[in-house]
């Protein structure tokens, strides 16, 4: 499996509501946040790229700056622009 479709799977798994940061789906996957981004600038409108976020919580820009307004439609904790990590955060079964 390519590190693109491990990628698509990975964020595929968030739940509505819940976000990962780059960083995190990488150490999921035992890659680096930048091959994450990489991965996710390859993938559709079908994924829910969304639902991954910058390490501070800062919704993604890309896709004409739609993620605030996508994460607050699925009721997504926010603080303020941001998205609150604490409540919000999805952790991948072990």
């Amino acid at each position: 499996m390519s590190f693109v479709d491990a990628v698509r799977e990975a964020v595929a798994t968030i739940p509505a509501g819940a976000v990962a940061s780059y960083g995190e789906v990488g150490a999921h996957l035992g890659l680096g946040p930048r091959q994450v981004g990489r991965a996710m600038s390859l993938l559709g409108e079908d994924v829910p790229w969304w639902r991954v976020v910058y390490a501070d919580g800062t919704p993604a820009s890309c896709h004409e700056g739609r993620a605030p307004a996508l994460l607050a439609e699925e009721g997504t904790p926010m603080r303020g622009a941001r998205v609150d990590l604490a409540r919000a955060r999805h952790h991948w079964p072990l």
